[in-house]
């Protein structure tokens, strides 16, 4: 044996470190510990193994989803631009076109669970306590027309859901049914002339897209300069004014802005996404970052002088639909003030 594992060891020790539990002979890493492993052990089966207790009733699960869900996947989960559909569907597989939602396709309740259990919210995975994601799912599925609004999901009645879908996949039985077109060497013969195109990735609408400037919008932006000029420099005095920033209410700001980050980026490199950049935002006229292809209602809203202040960036939060009728943003609001109050801290951190 080399005396250089031996130099390492006396290294390690003489500096008080632990060392690691050999594997084999090659000294690295040690056995998993069992809290280790049940941090990981979260999968659920089709009959239910795996749930934790709990339970969430379909209307409970309509204000969570509202929250942390419809920012991606619409209020009702029909889905936002490209984000997934979760609702609707039913009888669209046969077509060329087909809608592939938890309604229509999808042929086990415990994927759903799993999947929101272990992914979502966007940007904040495994923040959901068992109660969220049971409301959310059993909300899912009210939206797909197979529970009523009373309905409650819980670990007892889990195996009680049967999806629409549940007989429409099988197992894959290739080795065996397709044996006998095997061969030793590949057939070289009788190709076909030519091979026709049946179905494009864009078709499928599976990766949603950032919206990004076109050149349309480039142009369209460049062919109004007059209009906009005028109300960017009469919104330019609050940005430089200095804003003392409560720096807890800001580390909270920050934990609350996990919500808007599927859409809205922040700080230094930060882009356009399915949202606008929102560094310097206090100050600015609605609908004015460069680059972004903007509702109509908002770059009206612009138009009409309004300005990004505490008061209307407040009002914007609480319900974006409310305080402008037919934006595209379709968040459902923030309902806590203290919460409201500390984006719009953690926005400021920005300017």
């Amino acid at each position: 044996m080399s005396k250089f594992p031996k130099v390492i060891a006396a290294a390690a020790l003489s500096a008080g470190l632990t060392l690691p539990a050999y594997a084999g002979t090659y000294g690295l890493g040690r056995p998993a510990l069992p809290e280790e492993i049940a941090a990981w052990n979260i999968d659920v089966s089709p009959d239910g193994t795996g749930l934790p207790v709990g339970s969430g009733d379909a209307l409970t699960g309509e204000e969570v989803f509202a929250e942390k869900c419809a920012v991606c996947h619409g209020d009702f989960a029909e889905g936002v631009d490209n984000w997934p559909k979760l609702a609707g569907g039913q009888g669209t597989l046969d077509h060329e076109d087909p809608l592939k939602t938890v309604g229509s396709y999808w042929p086990y309740l415990s994927t759903t669970w799993d999947y929101v259990n272990r992914s979502m919210p966007f940007g904040a995975a495994q923040t959901l306590e068992p109660d969220e994601v049971y409301a959310i799912v059993a909300y899912i599925l009210y939206s797909n027309d197979l529970v009523d609004e009373d309905f409650v999901l819980s670990n007892e009645t889990f195996a009680d859901v049967t999806l629409p879908n549940a007989e429409g996949f099988f197992v894959d039985d290739r080795l065996q049914s397709e044996a006998h077109f095997w061969k030793p060497e590949p057939c070289m013969a009788d190709c076909k002339d030519s091979v026709e195109i049946t179905m494009r990735a864009r078709v499928l609408d599976v990766t949603p897209e950032e919206t990004v400037a076109t050149e349309a919008v480039v142009e369209e932006a460049a062919a109004e300069p007059v209009a906009a000029e005028p109300v960017v420099e009469a919104a330019a005095e609050p940005v430089v004014e200095a804003v003392a920033l409560d720096p807890e209410l800001v580390a909270k700001g920050a934990k609350v802005f996990k919500k808007c980050k599927a859409c809205h980026k922040v700080g230094e490199g930060a882009k356009n996404s399915t949202g606008p950049i929102l560094n310097g935002i206090f100050g600015a006229t609605a609908g004015m970052v460069e680059g972004f292809k903007y509702s109509k209602p908002m770059l009206a809203a612009g138009e009409d002088g309004l300005v990004w202040d505490e008061e209307a960036l407040a009002a914007f939060l609480t319900k974006p639909r409310k305080f402008m009728k037919g934006t595209k943003m379709s968040f459902a609001g923030l309902r806590k003030e203290r919460d409201i109050e500390a984006v719009v801290s953690y926005l400021r951190s920005f300017d």
